[in-house]
């Protein structure tokens, strides 16, 4: 059987886009982790408001830092500092899709460690789409391209 892809967020820096991407996750069957901090409470209370009775297979598995995250296959970095637009690159199954936080992305030393930086084409004025848009759009091309959608 081949392995899912999955979701991870590093640190979140808002609870309801957190809750939208568990909500989509769970939608499409796929796991989900955070790395933390957060940039918000992320107590149970808080879980069950944001995202309701949606939760990603497995449930929400937080990771404490990053160098605590241990991801099993490739780490494909969704990111405005991309190389490669999304159309044209190729995911595989197993693949961790990486987000960064809404006010900062990620620091260099994850830029380092992605096998992949890969951007979302968006319109010249536009700076970047909601977390929670781009997860959407990019879970969505990685499940039609390895046959995995529901």
């Amino acid at each position: 059987m081949a392995q899912k892809l999955s979701v991870t967020l590093f640190q979140p820096d808002i609870a309801a886009n957190l809750g939208a991407v568990m909500r989509l996750c769970s939608g499409f069957d796929v796991p989900l982790s955070v790395i933390e901090p957060c940039g918000f409470p992320l107590s149970e209370k808080a879980l069950r408001r944001a995202a309701m009775d949606y939760e990603p297979p497995g449930g929400l598995q937080r990771v404490t830092s990053w160098t605590d995250f241990e991801p099993k296959n490739r780490i494909i970095l969704l990111t405005t500092k991309g190389a490669t637009n999304l159309p044209d690159f190729q995911f595989e199954s197993g693949d961790t899709l990486l987000f960064g936080r809404e006010s900062a992305g990620v620091p260099e030393e994850v830029h380092a460690q992605a096998d992949a930086r890969v951007i979302i084409p968006i319109a010249p004025n536009a700076r970047s789409f909601n977390l929670a848009t781009s997860v959407a759009v990019t879970l969505y091309e990685a499940l039609r391209q390895t046959a995995s959608l529901p």
